[in-house]
């Protein structure tokens, strides 16, 4: 079996929200699915905004949640995005697949039959609102924080996966870390203008 999550995450600044991301992989999951058009510790942050409003964070309850409410939860300042309800509808529906496809148990994606590297991304690819470079990020934060390393990972992950680099939300482990990636990420796009 492959490895649980079981380390602790330095993704946000703020130890409530990563103990969070830490012990819940959709959780973590979620905080992925946001991490776009906002800075990256904002869209960690948002599963702790949705549990301190649920009095919890639950993928079944969100699933089972009426979606109005759920984004009349997600909407109310400060958003869980800068997009909120259109996140917020990511967000259930990527709820209602885990429970659907994984009876809640996120951590089935990497789990279940002991998959490689590839089959991974294939699934990881499958979930709501993600596509091949989410996956890709998300496979990578899994190998390199959390331990959880099927085989081929590397490979599946692409660049996001080679050892030391600073591309994404799976280098980041500290501030100074945080600031490399940002630092990355903005030669990325000047050199692409």
């Amino acid at each position: 079996m492959l490895a649980p999550m079981a380390r602790s995450l330095h993704l946000t600044g703020d130890a409530d929200a990563d103990a969070l991301l830490s012990k819940d992989p959709f959780a973590l999951l979620t905080g992925m699915l946001l991490d776009q058009q906002i800075a990256m510790e904002v869209a960690f942050a948002g599963p702790k905004k949705i549990a301190d409003r649920m009095g919890g964070f639950d993928v079944h309850r969100i699933a089972e949640c009426d979606l109005d409410e759920f984004v009349d939860l997600c909407v109310t300042k400060p958003a869980i995005h800068r997009y909120g309800g259109a996140m917020a509808r990511r967000v259930h529906a990527l709820a209602r697949h885990i429970v659907e496809r994984y009876d809640g148990q996120t951590e089935r994606i990497w789990t279940d039959g002991e998959p490689d590297g590839r089959e991974v991304l294939k699934r990881l690819k499958a979930l709501p609102g993600y596509g091949d470079q989410k996956a890709r990020i998300f496979l990578a934060l899994l190998g390199k924080q959390l331990g959880v390393r099927p085989d081929g990972w590397r490979e599946a992950a692409g660049a996001y996966g080679e050892e030391g680099s600073h591309r994404s939300i799976a280098d980041v482990t500290s501030a100074e870390s945080l600031a490399e990636v940002r630092a990355f990420k903005k030669a990325a796009k000047a050199a692409a203008k």
